[in-house]
């Protein structure tokens, strides 16, 4: 059983016989790379959940569908996530709920506001410069041969 010394990624653990390992870097690097898709994920939630509902009105589970399918799974938000930010979205009158009963059982659904529409298309605008600035910052290492071993 391996106990990590620290929450964050650490380059050592203790082994199940209580020895000082250090852990191989492929998974130093898997670890640090999921976090950080964690992070971008949790800093978009409210464009991401804006966005789903640009089109037409949603339930949870169809918001969580189209964030899932839109991002290519990238992207995925628990039930626990979504529901306090739809509430957040909600208070700060960027999305009104209504309940409708239309598809055989009550439901919550979800719809954006005039304020939401705002704050989505500024949002984008802002999100997508920061991905045109990082395309040009990341495009020499993207495009730079592999180092020598």
């Amino acid at each position: 059983m391996k106990k990590t010394l620290t929450p964050d990624v650490s380059p050592c653990y203790i082994s199940s016989d209580d020895t000082f390992r250090e852990q191989p870097e492929s998974l130093r690097e898997d670890a640090m790379s999921e976090r950080f898709q964690k992070e971008l994920v949790r800093g978009s939630l409210d464009v991401l959940v804006l966005s789903a509902l640009a089109d037409a009105a949603k339930y949870g589970y169809l918001i969580q569908k189209h964030v899932r399918e839109a991002t290519d799974g990238q992207a995925k938000l628990s039930a626990g996530t979504l529901y306090p930010l739809l509430h957040r979205l909600e208070a700060k009158k960027l999305v009104r709920s209504y309940w409708d009963e239309s598809t055989g059982r009550p439901r919550k659904w979800y719809t954006l506001t005039a304020a939401g529409r705002q704050r989505l298309v500024s949002d984008a605008r802002q999100f997508q410069s920061f991905v045109e600035s990082m395309t040009r910052l990341l495009a020499g290492v993207l495009k730079a041969p592999p180092e020598p071993a």
